[in-house]
């Protein structure tokens, strides 16, 4: 409990946290409008997640991991490499997540904030440990 207090007061970490709150307003918007128009559950998601990926970069790499991400060359095209593979283990537990919710009769709307948690804190342990150290 109190490692999760010491997280929630390091500035990085909140940073990152409204980021995501961005993010999530991309996601959530595109996947409640392509369900709302029929696109199957699982497909709404993951094109939701994939458009909050690009607003995530673009938010992360120029107000979160300040100081952190590479200046040019192959450092910085690890770091986008590293990034999207972060971006895809939380697309795939999302997809999923949801997918499995959906299949067993759950509103996917439940099952999509499910998913939010378990990717939120997915990508945050890959990026601040492993793209932006």
């Amino acid at each position: 409990m109190i490692a999760a207090f010491q997280r929630l007061t390091d500035w990085r970490f909140a940073r990152y946290l409204l980021a995501s709150v961005g993010a999530l307003a991309v996601d959530v918007g595109t996947f409640l409008a392509l369900l709302s128009m029929g696109m199957w559950a699982a497909g709404a998601s993951a094109v939701g997640y994939s458009l909050g990926i690009v607003a995530h970069w673009l938010m992360s790499s120029r107000a979160v991991f300040i100081g952190n991400v590479a200046e040019r060359g192959a450092e910085r095209t690890r770091q986008k490499v590293l990034f999207v593979i972060s971006a895809l283990v939380g697309l795939a537990l999302t997809t999923a997540i949801v997918w499995a919710g959906d299949a067993s009769g759950m509103d996917p709307r439940l099952a999509k904030l499910a998913a939010i948690g378990v990717s939120f804190f997915a990508t945050w342990l890959l990026r601040s440990r492993v793209v932006f150290r």
